[in-house]
């Protein structure tokens, strides 16, 4: 991802001479351990948090919260020794990387480069196919709420999610077109808001359900064999590694969190502090989100906690959650989409620098605004056509558990644990075959396999979706 996703990219030297600068000539950074904590909890908490009560609920109420912990260990570790990439060589004055894919360039550098570029841009690129069905999903739990409700539960209110797609679609291709709104300093804070607000309600709802029904439902080794199937059970349980290892892939970000630090104390100490918060922060959030949501609702617990119609009332603040969802989902998608647009359109730029239609811009003069919009033909119809993209293939595969699924098993490993294991490896030089290699490498190892079966798991989810599904025909 470019260094805009929260960093500060402000190149020092066109600014005030009298302005401290930091090692590396650009204006001194001022973010603290609270500021980096925000961060990585805003990146953390998405979407990604609704399909934990039903990821419990195919584990169990044993295997279900220790696979969790499980993750977050993982994922805080390899945070960890992802902080000491952040300068090459020397932890304190060694070459500062920017972003994730320079800390991958510098320490690693060869085939990795490509390689880790493309994950990184299709997990992007699935991230915001996620996005678009949830969003949608959420428009259409509102609307549906509302036709229970008027007819007073009688009418069963199908829907097509199409027109919802469409309409998310329409207004990320409008944003698109507003030059680094990615930038835009309280998009942070309101992403922040919108995310407690509905992991709140769904929290709160959950320990109201288990209040008014008076006990926990869920057994010790999750859904029965009997309702779903031997192979089905299983198939779903690594679907649910997938579902919870998404919930915590965040550590394509981690780089870009660290280079908003000031120091001293050096970036790599403060970060591993704020990782900690972080990390603690959310997986206790997590635990109660699903764990109170599989409390409440046993085996049928909804892949989507709060679309997965259990609560009618009070409809009201189900809609307002919905609705969080949605305003959250439009912003993050901007985030998330920024960096692929940076990457193809200086792409462009390189390899056809003398191409009019690339730098060639209209004035346009929209009412109300004192100055007029300057439109790039190209980009106006590169990110129209990329946002098309997205909606297009999210109305081809609308299922939100398994395509989260899949975007968890594929961008674990390797971003997550790979990469970071090796650069640390290299960086601090630990010998082959000794008792650290051969740790980090059956740490990697292992996730690995969890990675292929939660991949296998959803795939396995899709396929079972695709036999009763028509393409661009999904009603709910």
């Amino acid at each position: 991802m470019g260094d805009h996703v929260h960093g500060i990219s402000i190149d020092g030297s066109s600014s005030n001479r009298f302005e401290p600068f930091d090692d590396d000539g650009r204006i001194r950074r001022t973010g603290t351990i609270w500021t980096a904590s925000a961060h990585i909890i805003t990146a953390i908490i998405g979407s990604g948090v609704l399909s934990l009560a039903w990821a419990i609920a195919q584990l169990g109420w044993i295997a279900g919260p220790s696979v969790m912990i499980l993750f977050a260990i993982v994922s805080y570790y390899t945070a960890v020794i992802l902080a000491d990439c952040y300068r090459t060589g020397d932890p304190v004055s060694g070459k500062r990387n920017y972003t994730y894919m320079d800390s991958v360039r510098s320490i690693l550098g060869g085939a990795h480069v490509p390689t880790c570029g493309l994950i990184q841009y299709l997990n992007l690129f699935g991230i915001m196919v996620g996005y678009t069905i949830a969003a949608s999903i959420s428009m259409m739990a509102i609307k549906r709420s509302d036709c229970f409700h008027e007819s007073g539960g009688k009418n069963p209110c199908h829907m097509s999610s199409n027109p919802y797609m469409i309409m998310f679609g329409l207004v990320e291709t409008l944003l698109s077109q507003i030059p680094d709104f990615d930038q835009v300093w309280w998009l942070s804070i309101v992403a922040s808001i919108m995310s407690f607000t509905y992991s709140s309600v769904g929290l709160a709802l959950g320990i109201a359900k288990v209040a008014a029904t008076g006990n926990f439902r869920g057994s010790l080794t999750g859904i029965s064999v009997v309702s779903v199937g031997q192979t089905q059970k299983i198939w779903r349980s690594f679907q649910a590694l997938g579902d919870i290892a998404f919930a915590f892939s965040f550590s394509f970000i981690l780089i870009e969190i660290q280079d908003t630090l000031r120091s001293p104390p050096s970036e790599a100490k403060t970060m591993k502090k704020a990782t900690l918060i972080s990390t603690t922060t959310t997986t206790v959030f997590y635990m109660l989100c699903g764990c109170m949501g599989y409390a409440a609702f046993g085996d049928h617990a909804p892949g989507n906690l709060l679309t997965g119609f259990g609560f009618y009332n009070p409809f009201w603040l189900l809609d307002i959650a919905n609705a969080a969802i949605v305003v959250h989902l439009v912003g993050a998608y901007q985030v998330f989409c920024q960096p692929i647009y940076a990457f193809v359109e200086k792409w462009a730029a390189q390899k056809w620098p003398d191409n009019e239609l690339l730098s060639k811009e209209f004035k346009l003069q929209i009412p109300g605004f004192l100055r007029p919009y300057s439109v790039n033909i190209f980009k106006l119809v590169w990110r129209t056509v990329f946002v098309i993209l997205t909606t297009v293939i999210s109305m081809l595969l609308p299922f939100f558990n398994d395509i989260v699924g899949i975007l968890g098993a594929l961008g674990f490993w390797p971003l997550t644990v790979y990469y970071p294991v090796e650069m640390y490896i290299t960086q601090k030089e630990i010998p082959r075959w000794s008792f650290s290699w051969v740790c980090l490498e059956l740490l990697s190892i292992a996730c690995l396999m969890v990675s292929v079966l939660a991949a296998a798991g959803s795939v396995a989810g899709v396929m079972l979706d695709l036999r009763v599904y028509k393409p661009f025909e999904m009603s709910y």
